[in-house]
C-alpha cells in the first residue's frame, strides 16, 4: 500500500473510532459503571483546533465514589494469589494487543504525534503489563537475618489504592507503565488521563475492565476519573483513602500535589520535568550523533521529558555540527499526525503552541541565533510549529533553562570537559544525559558527574524495563521499572519472631 492510500485509509478508520465519542461524551469508569457528568470539557484536535469530542468534567463527587470502590475492591486484589494476578495482568497485555491499530489511530488523532511512532503505544503498553505480570511474584520478596533469639524476615505488602496522573504527550505508554506495577504490587488504582488528551486512557480502562468481568473480579479493582488537574486531579490527591499519587508532567504541578497530599502523608512518585543535556565531544562519531541528536529533540513533537533539549558541542566541531544539524533539520516533513510520511506533527494545544513560540523572543532577547525554524506553519492550520535551532546561546538564558517542551534544541559551545560537566549541571533539572565520546575513560567520568537519574553513553534513549527509570532535582521523586517501582507501592514490614527461650523483661512483680 503506498504512502498516500496508507493515510487515506487512517484518516477513514480514525473517523470511524471517533464516532463513538461524538455521539457521547467521553466517561468515567467507576466499579464498572459508566458515569456520565452532565458539564463537559471540549476536547480539540490539534490538527484544526476544532472540537474533536466532549469530555465528563468529573470532580471531587466522581473522585471520592471512584477512591470509594477503589478501597472496597482493595482486599480481593490484594489477597489474590500472585499466579492469579500474574494471570489478569498477561491477559490484559494480550487485550491491548489485540486493539493496537485502536489506540495508535485514536492516540495520534488526540495528541498530534505522528502515527510512526504511535504504532509502537501498544507495543510498549503491553510490554509493560507482561514484564510486570512476571514481577507479581516477587512483589512480597524479602530478606531474612536471623539473631541469637529471633528469626527476623521482612516482606512487602501493598500500600493501598492509589492515584495515577497521567500527561497528554504519550499518554497510553506512561499510563501502562504506572498501572502495571501498581496493579502488580497488589493496589488498586483509580486514574485520571491528562483532559487535552484523554481517549486512550479510556480505552485502557475499558480493556482492564473487560479483562477483570472476565475473570469474575470486583470491577473497582481499576478505575477511571475525568476532568481538570486544579479539580479532578486535585480531588484526586487530597482524598484519604488514596495512599499514594503517581505523577507525571510538570515541576510546578508536581510540588503542588506534594503539597495538596501532605495533610495526608500521601506517598508520591514523580516523573518530572527535564532540560536534558546532550554532550558531544570531538572525537564522537559525529554521523551517529547527528541521527541521536536529531532524534531525541524532534521525534514525538519534542513533547517528551527525556528529550535532549540541549546540544552541548565541543568548540573544535561546533559549526560543523551545527551547519548539519540545520541542513537536517530542513528536510524534516511537518504534516498531519495520521501521514505515514509525517515526522513532526501539531503541538497538543493552541495554549503550548503559544508558549513555545514565546521562547523565539527569549532566544531574541539573549542575542541567540535563529538558525531553523522558529516559526508556525500556518497554512497547515492547527498548532503546527517548524523544528526549530537555536545557537549562540548562553546557558544562562531561559532557552537553555527553562524546559520548552516543543521540537526546539538550544546549541552550545564548550572548551573541555569540565566546562561540558559544568554546562549540564547548570540547570534545575537533572532527568537524562546523552554523552557522545569514542573515550572510555572520559565517557565513564562524565557519566558519574552528571546530575542525572539516567546516562545513555553514544545511544539515544533505549528503556531497558528491569532498570530504574527517574531523576534527581527537580525532575522527580523515585523511580519506574523493575523492583524499583515497588518502593511506591508496597509498605516494607519487619516480622521478628523469637525462638529461644530466654525470660522476657518483667516489670511490675
Amino acid at each position: 500500500m503506498s504512502s498516500t492510500d496508507q493515510f487515506d485509509r487512517n484518516l477513514k478508520d480514525a473517523e470511524s473510532l471517533l464516532e463513538r465519542f461524538r455521539q457521547s461524551a467521553v466517561p468515567n469508569i467507576i466499579g464498572g459503571e459508566v458515569v456520565a457528568d452532565e458539564n463537559l470539557l471540549d476536547v480539540l484536535d490539534p490538527s484544526t483546533n476544532e472540537v474533536l469530542c466532549k469530555l465528563s468534567r468529573g470532580g471531587a463527587s466522581v473522585v471520592d465514589r471512584a477512591a470509594k470502590a477503589a478501597m472496597e475492591a482493595f482486599p480481593v486484589w490484594r489477597d489474590l494469589p500472585t499466579a492469579r494476578r500474574e494471570k489478569v495482568l498477561v491477559a490484559i497485555a494480550e487485550a491491548i494487543e489485540g486493539r493496537a491499530r485502536e489506540i495508535a489511530l485514536l492516540e495520534s488523532k488526540d495528541t498530534g504525534q505522528p502515527i510512526r511512532y504511535m504504532e509502537k503505544a501498544a507495543e510498549r503498553g503491553a510490554a509493560n503489563f507482561r514484564y510486570y505480570a512476571k514481577m507479581a511474584s516477587k512483589a512480597a520478596d524479602g530478606v531474612s537475618s536471623p539473631t541469637a533469639t529471633h528469626v527476623n524476615y521482612t516482606t512487602r505488602v501493598p500500600i493501598g489504592p492509589v492515584g495515577i496522573i497521567t500527561p497528554w504527550n504519550t499518554p497510553f505508554m506512561l499510563s501502562t507503565w504506572k498501572m502495571a506495577p501498581a496493579l502488580a504490587a497488589g493496589c488498586t488504582v483509580v486514574h485520571k488521563p491528562a483532559e487535552w488528551s484523554p481517549l486512550s486512557g479510556f480505552l485502557l480502562a475499558e480493556i482492564v475492565q473487560d479483562v477483570l468481568r472476565k475473570e469474575g473480579l470486583p470491577a473497582g479493582i481499576a478505575n477511571l476519573v475525568q476532568g481538570l488537574g486544579e479539580e479532578t486531579g486535585k480531588a484526586l490527591t487530597e482524598h484519604p483513602d488514596i495512599k499514594a499519587i503517581a505523577f507525571v508532567g510538570e515541576s510546578a504541578t508536581g510540588s503542588a500535589i506534594m503539597a495538596q497530599g501532605a495533610p495526608t502523608l500521601k506517598r508520591v512518585h514523580f516523573e518530572l520535568g527535564g532540560k536534558n543535556p546532550v554532550i558531544v565531544f570531538d572525537d564522537a562519531d559525529m554521523d551517529r550523533a547527528l541521527d541521536a541528536v536529531l532524534f531525541m529533540i524532534y521525534s514525538l513533537n519534542g513533547q517528551r521529558c527525556t528529550s535532549s533539549s540541549r546540544a552541548l558541542i565541543q568548540a573544535s566541531i561546533y559549526d560543523e555540527f551545527t551547519a548539519r544539524l540545520v541542513e537536517r533539520i530542513e528536510r524534516i516533513k511537518v504534516g498531519d499526525p495520521l501521514d505515514p510520511a509525517t515526522e513532526i506533527g501539531p503541538l497538543i494545544h493552541a495554549e503550548h503552541l503559544r508558549k513555545v513560540v514565546s521562547y523565539v523572543g527569549c532566544a531574541e532577547e539573549a542575542n541567540a541565533t535563529v538558525a531553523a525554524g522558529g516559526r508556525c506553519e500556518p497554512d497547515n492550520g492547527g498548532n503546527y510549529f517548524r523544528p526549530t535551532l537555536f545557537t549562540k546561546a548562553s546557558n544562562d538564558a531561559a532557552i537553555a533553562q527553562e524546559e520548552i517542551f516543543g521540537p526546539v534544541l538550544t546549541a552550545i559551545s564548550f572548551a573541555d570537559e569540565a566546562e561540558a560537566v559544568r554546562l549540564a549541571n547548570g540547570v534545575a533539572y537533572g532527568l537524562a544525559g546523552y554523552i557522545w565520546t569514542e573515550n572510555t575513560g572520559r565517557a565513564h567520568r562524565v557519566a558519574h558527574a552528571l546530575d542525572a537519574g539516567m546516562i545513555w553513553v553514544n545511544s539515544e534513549n533505549v528503556r531497558h524495563l528491569p532498570m530504574p527509570f527517574g531523576g534527581m532535582k527537580a525532575s522527580g521523586i523515585g523511580r519506574d521499572g523493575g523492583e524499583y517501582a515497588f518502593k511506591t507501592y508496597m509498605e516494607q514490614k519487619n516480622i521478628a519472631i523469637s525462638f529461644g527461650k530466654a525470660g522476657v523483661p518483667r516489670i511490675g512483680v
